[in-house]
């Protein structure tokens, strides 16, 4: 008897565990590389969240100016803007790309190369006020990057 109790606590904790794991899934992260001189790069990647949430902030070792930025046209002149968060919508992929939403590293004391790997903390907030961070490991890829290799799986977490 106490062996079946044992089982089914242990079972419990597991469930339990499960529920307390990411709510958001990060996939194909990548920074875009920077040349000389150049002081910000653009952090891309696709996104979804088990439940509504949204992209409130985002942080980074390289530089302690990390935005999240939407561009879009305006006027018939594209502009780049901070934005208070981004939404992801319940099961829906949400796509930071070049040209639309994406996190804005700035600042950069040293140019990002291909071949480097930039750690990013991602940070949601669901409808209930809650936050999650999400620690991504994003690779560095060539300047004229337009989106990630669709042959190549990204990384999750």
């Amino acid at each position: 008897m106490k062996l079946a109790i044992r089982s089914l606590v242990a079972a419990a904790a597991l469930i339990a565990a499960a529920a307390a794991q990411a709510q958001v899934t990060v996939k194909d992260a990548w920074v875009r590389a920077t040349v000389p001189q150049q002081k910000a790069t653009g952090a891309f990647m696709q996104l979804q969240s088990t439940k509504d949430t949204k992209l409130v902030s985002a942080s980074s070792p390289l530089t302690p100016n990390v935005e999240v930025h939407e561009m879009a046209m305006q006027d018939n002149v594209m502009k780049m803007r901070q934005v208070p968060a981004i939404e992801l919508p319940a099961g829906k992929v949400v796509e930071l790309k070049p040209g639309s939403y994406h996190v804005m590293l700035m600042n950069l004391q040293k140019p990002v190369s291909v071949g480097d790997t930039v750690s990013l903390t991602l940070s949601f907030e669901s409808k209930d006020g809650k936050r999650e961070t999400v620690e991504v490991q994003a690779p560095v890829r060539p300047l004229n990057s337009s989106a990630a290799p669709a042959a190549h799986g990204g990384h999750t977490h």
